[in-house]
């Protein structure tokens, strides 16, 4: 398969490619489960992230709370090179797994 030649001609191809993962941030706590199994997921699909418990470091909870509109983790937050994010809140494979594909 050729690398890219048009645009128009691989429309998807050069969206995913646009689109890579820059960098991975998991909030997390230490009882949360679902947190585990977050970082679990990623681990076996060979992703980093930079991880930030907020039972280690309350004064981000804030933060966390601000971008998934709720007081719970996991919330992970996928910054593409287009600088553009996701954010998934809880244990969500339907969005995870695509968002860093």
């Amino acid at each position: 398969m050729p690398y890219l030649r048009d645009t128009a001609e691989y429309p998807t191809r050069y969206k995913r490619e646009t689109n890579m993962v820059k960098n991975i941030t998991i909030f997390t706590s230490n009882t949360c489960g679902y947190c585990q199994m977050v970082k679990k997921y990623l681990g076996t699909k060979g992703m980093t992230y930079d991880e930030v418990n907020i039972d280690k470091h309350p004064h981000r909870q804030a933060e966390a709370q601000s971008l998934s509109g709720a007081l719970t983790v996991p919330v992970t937050v996928v910054t593409r090179h287009d600088d553009s994010q996701e954010v998934i809140v809880g244990y969500n494979l339907a969005r995870l797994a695509p968002a860093v594909a």
